[in-house]
């Protein structure tokens, strides 16, 4: 499993075979969020993984890191192709913050 300092994610917004996902709750999520982001509260992310067809290496996201980084696993070990961001959102000052 690759992680990303939370400096480094503005690199990924917007980037091709790359999808970045917010794994806190939706009430979270509306409250501040990585632009471009997609919300998959993690008790959702088995559903919305199997209703897709991810490609894109995905670049997972909570409130400190230890959920995404869980979830990492469990996706590695599935074939998907992974990076979580060290820290969460509360660790991010970057420019691409939505509120």
């Amino acid at each position: 499993m690759d992680t990303i300092p939370a400096k480094e994610l503005d690199w990924y917004v917007n980037k091709k075979g790359y999808l970045i996902v917010d794994l806190r709750p939706y009430v979270e999520f509306e409250k501040g969020h990585i632009r471009g982001a997609v919300n998959v509260p993690e008790g959702r992310f088995g559903a919305w993984l199997r209703s897709s067809n991810r490609k894109e290496i995905l670049i997972l996201y909570c409130d400190r890191g230890a959920m995404s980084m869980s979830v990492a696993r469990s996706l590695e070990e599935k074939g998907f192709r992974t990076k979580t961001v060290v820290g969460g959102i509360r660790a991010y000052r970057g420019g691409n913050l939505v509120r």
